[in-house]
């Protein structure tokens, strides 16, 4: 096939596509799950430069006997170079905390479901032209730096969610670990994951013949480097005359933008760089059809969450007809049988 090269003008449709994108703005869900005293404020805090747990009320011993998960949504508005977005943040404060966490993760995976269920209802309404994507697109599940892999409600919670969310593993307060301990501890984690079959996200394939090769050692840093070990810190500190996020020890300041030190800047990245759009399309094509297909499956729905399609309107309809044609012409055998015996006595 000989080339057209007269020029008809296709070629500016991702030009289109990219301003009617940036002029709607972005949305990005992301839910922190694991237990107090593994730094997941501070690195919420030292991802997005911000201070969301001001207010914050910490439970007191006699509240952690049971089991007492909460969830709190922090929504920031971002606006970057003309591109906007609407970072949600979900929190699940109490999460293993209590002397009896039995079924503490319901809470968390009914939270996913939830807004799985809203956002079916609201596709399945009349007005589908401005649906809010309240989905939870990504999951950091945090992993305590100071025990041997996976602890038995670390993979019960995982095992509930990992067919509804995609899932990123983290370490977190590594800097406690040597190099040594954290390269067995991640290796230990992943053999845990493997072994009880969760699956955390993954992240796309490279394509052989259109990238380059040093996107594709960056995309195979990433999939070795779960799960991220990161590192949170509200302060600045001054390191050869630089002012950094980090922390301050009597031997020395672990710098949290330092890769040497964390991976806090490479957990940022694929949150709101590199991988965002793909964990948005993850949670649509994988994890919302999956879910949708099952409650559409379901023979008992009382469509609560869902409303009925057109044709199961209509089957609704039919069925009520047949129930109301049926007592009417069982009044009729009746009133029929009644003017029978009636004419009888006569």
């Amino acid at each position: 096939m000989t080339e057209n090269k007269e020029y008809v003008g296709f070629s500016a449709l991702p030009g289109q596509v990219h301003r009617k994108t940036v002029k709607k703005g972005f949305e990005f869900t992301l839910m922190v799950v694991g237990e107090s005293g593994l730094g997941k404020s501070t690195l919420i805090n030292s991802l997005f430069l911000t201070d969301l747990y001001k207010d914050r009320k910490v439970p007191t011993a006699e509240e952690r006997i049971e089991p007492t998960v909460s969830l709190e949504d922090h929504t920031m508005d971002f606006e970057e170079k003309g591109v906007r977005m609407r970072l949600t943040i979900i929190d699940t404060p109490g999460f293993a905390d209590s002397v009896n966490n039995t079924n503490c993760w319901d809470t968390v995976v009914k939270c996913v479901e939830d807004r799985l269920g809203k956002y079916l209802h609201d596709e399945s309404g009349l007005n589908r032209r401005h649906i809010n994507d309240s989905r939870v697109h990504c999951c950091l599940y945090f992993i305590s730096p100071f025990g041997r892999g996976l602890r038995p409600v670390d993979v019960a919670c995982l095992t509930a969610l990992h067919d509804r969310v995609n899932i990123l593993p983290v370490i977190g307060k590594a800097d406690c670990l040597t190099y040594t301990e954290l390269r067995a501890l991640k290796q230990q984690v992943r053999d845990d994951l493997e072994r009880h079959s969760i699956r955390t996200y993954e992240f796309p394939d490279c394509d052989s013949e259109e990238e380059d090769e040093e996107y594709k050692i960056e995309n195979q840093k990433l999939k070795e480097s779960v799960p991220f070990a990161v590192v949170g810190s509200n302060m600045v500190v001054e390191v050869n005359g630089r002012k950094v996020r980090g922390r301050l020890y009597p031997w020395g300041i672990v710098e949290v933008e330092n890769m040497l030190h964390s991976e806090s800047a490479t957990l940022r990245s694929v949150l709101v760089q590199t991988h965002t759009q793909d964990l948005k399309d993850s949670t649509a094509e994988h994890h919302y059809e999956a879910f949708r297909s099952q409650r559409l499956q379901m023979p008992n729905t009382k469509n609560g969450d869902i409303p009925p399609t057109t044709d199961e309107m209509i089957q609704q309809k039919e069925q009520e007809l047949k129930k109301m044609q049926a007592l009417l012409s069982n009044m009729q055998e009746k009133l029929n049988k009644q003017h029978v015996e009636d004419e009888l006595q006569l």
